[in-house]
């Protein structure tokens, strides 16, 4: 969060010079810091300061107006009241104040960057956005107006270009690759039971906007209306080659083609039907936010297993934050690691449903009445096929 600072040194010689040089790299640079303000924003900034006091870090203490008994840190040291601060700067050779007094206290605030800003210390102001989830912030200019952004984009100038160029030459290369595996999926649907071999569906894209959704048939019901009854286990609806397209994410494919057309990209959050998406913006705080960016064929949830039905809340709100998650920290190679992952989770997935069920027991100590018997330490394991949409 912070900088630190060396101490300037005079050289006098050229092997003087070498010898100060490398005493300057080996001997610890150590950045002393106070905090103003001792309030519940001040004590997790000396909380932060504490927890970094390994790696040249000295944090000695806090400047408030409050007595020592009315502070909210338990390990607090007053230094000295607000009036105290530029003095105690100066005299003790202070290199970071932290400012975490409430916007509130402006004039207070005011009045100390006057008397702080006399002296060489770096000055923060450590804004209060606790509980606020803040995405991509960020300090701006506008025309010489200061502008701080809590809830923005990560696709905004260069990241825009580079996500968009990947988008198109990752999907354009996939698409090249398996189109022999759309085109046996595609002969397989036609010989299903009747109806379209793509299934289209409205769903919520880039900031809400309704986008088309392709995906290959895998129920024998095509729904997209206002009530969207969600896919379940043994959902007889689905038809027995839509279930293992389902599990394997195979139905997923022709969404490339929609990463062509800009409607979504290859990593992002996973869109939802235009109904259920309604649902969730009700019940789960910042669930919106998603759409900042364009919805993908998979997202950093379904990386870490998190796929198939949302029936119950919490399982919706683990996924919301995984998508949060994403959107604070893109970055290209995250993107490509999460590609990675979900090659990995579908794979995983095809191979268990490979798996044969087996019972695995021996002959032992009688078992109830009527069953065979089974050795002493030797418990009964079924091995089932994984499920999962």
């Amino acid at each position: 969060m912070f900088e630190d600072r060396g101490y300037k040194r005079t050289f006098y010689s050229a092997p003087q010079s070498v010898t100060s040089l490398f005493a300057a790299f080996l001997e610890p640079s150590i950045t002393v810091s106070v905090v103003v303000g001792a309030g519940r924003l001040g004590v997790k900034v000396a909380q932060a300061f504490r927890a970094r006091g390994d790696i040249g870090l000295e944090f000695l203490g806090h400047f408030d107006a409050r007595a020592d008994e009315r502070a909210d840190d338990a390990a607090f040291q007053r230094l000295g009241c607000l009036h105290q601060v530029g003095p105690y700067t100066c005299a003790q050779g202070v290199h970071e104040v932290c400012i975490t007094l409430p916007l509130g206290s402006q004039p207070r605030i005011v009045a100390l960057l006057a008397r702080v800003q006399g002296t060489t210390a770096s000055v923060f102001s450590v804004p209060d956005v606790f509980g606020i989830s803040i995405i991509q912030g960020r300090l701006q200019d506008m025309n010489g107006v200061p502008v701080v952004g809590l809830c923005e984009t990560p696709f905004t100038g260069t990241n825009r270009l580079v996500k968009r160029l990947s988008d198109i030459l990752l999907a354009s290369g996939i698409l090249v690759l398996i189109a022999p595996v759309l085109a046996l999926i595609a002969l397989g649907i036609r010989l299903s039971p009747p109806g379209p071999v793509i299934f289209r569906q409205r769903r919520n894209g880039l900031d809400g906007g309704e986008i088309v959704v392709y995906k290959f048939r895998s129920m024998r019901t095509q729904d997209d209306g206002a009530v969207i009854r969600q896919a379940t286990r043994d959902d007889a609806r689905i038809t027995p080659c839509g279930a293992f397209r389902r599990r394997t994410s195979l139905d997923e494919l022709p969404q490339f083609v929609n990463v062509l057309q800009e409607r979504m990209s290859i990593v992002g959050p996973r869109p939802h039907a235009v109904a259920p998406n309604e649902q969730y913006r009700r019940l789960i705080k910042a669930s919106q936010v998603r759409h900042k960016v364009k919805p993908g064929i998979t997202g950093r949830a379904q990386a870490h297993g998190l796929r198939g039905e949302t029936h119950k809340t919490d399982k919706m709100q683990a996924r919301v934050e995984y998508d949060l998650e994403y959107l604070r920290n893109w970055s290209l190679g995250l993107d490509l690691q999460i590609i990675a992952r979900t090659v990995k989770v579908c794979s995983s997935t095809a191979t268990r449903m490979e798996r044969p069920q087996t019972c695995r027991c021996a002959s032992g100590p009688p078992g109830p009445k009527g069953a065979p018997a089974r050795p002493l330490g030797v418990k009964e394991t079924w091995e089932r096929p994984g499920v999962s949409s």
